[in-house]
């Protein structure tokens, strides 16, 4: 696995194209998803905004479906289940990417949600500081760009959140501030970008920061919908 440090930079050969156990880009699940949403673009550009939607809205961003089972980080079952939070959705994304032909990797930072809910923050131990907040990097047009598509355009509109737009030339990040100029999103820390999930990495990171209460099942007479309880 290959890891480009914060700053660096990386040529998009065939580390940033070929499957990995993560981003299973071969798996025939993948290559129908990525072939039904680019049928018709005429360049890479094109494709990978196209799989950029498909990918944001067609999941629904779940903060509460953090686990630390691998099986649950490799693309094609990402691609199996309704809901995912901001690491598994990138997987998708990079993934589709490869199966598209566009180099792709996953990138790492740290950031502190302002407006996070009472209860994730019970969950993270009291934090708002959500560590190793993943995105896809896509290679276009001869430079990295960071695809961030965790935020389903349904969950922006409702809690008033800025959607994360992507056109494939400028960064497509979490926004500073909600809808409401509110102060939101706050990224206080890189880490570079992988050529596959460091998986290692993550699960030690999250067992050093937060309570298994965060990776672990919710009590059997709770769920979630669009990040809200509903018992």
């Amino acid at each position: 696995m290959i890891h480009v440090p914060p700053g660096g930079t990386a040529a998009p050969g065939e580390a940033w194209l070929q499957p990995t156990p993560f981003l299973d880009s071969a798996h025939p699940t993948i290559q129908r998803f990525a072939a039904q949403a680019v049928d018709g673009a005429a360049s890479d550009l094109e494709r990978a905004v196209r799989l950029f939607y498909a990918v944001r809205d067609g999941w629904r961003y779940d903060p509460f479906a953090v686990t630390l089972e691998p099986r649950d980080y490799v693309a094609s079952n990402v691609f199996a289940v309704p809901s995912a939070y901001c690491i598994p959705k990138a997987i998708l994304l990079a993934a589709a990417a490869r199966a598209a032909g566009i180099p792709a990797g996953i990138g790492l930072a740290d950031v502190v949600n302002h407006l996070t809910t009472e209860k994730l923050k019970a969950r993270m131990g009291g934090s708002t500081l959500f560590v190793d907040h993943g995105y896809a990097m896509l290679h276009l047009e001869g430079r990295w760009v960071k695809a961030a598509p965790a935020f389903n355009i349904q969950l922006c509109e409702r809690f008033h959140v800025r959607p994360t737009e992507f056109d494939g030339r400028e960064d497509a990040v979490f926004q500073e501030y909600d809808a409401l100029d509110r102060r939101h999103m706050e990224y206080v820390r890189e880490h570079g970008m992988w050529s596959d999930l460091p998986f290692e990495r993550l699960a030690a990171d999250f067992r050093r920061e937060y309570p298994p209460s965060l990776y672990g099942e919710a009590p059997p007479d709770e769920r979630f919908e669009d990040g809200v309880l509903v018992r």
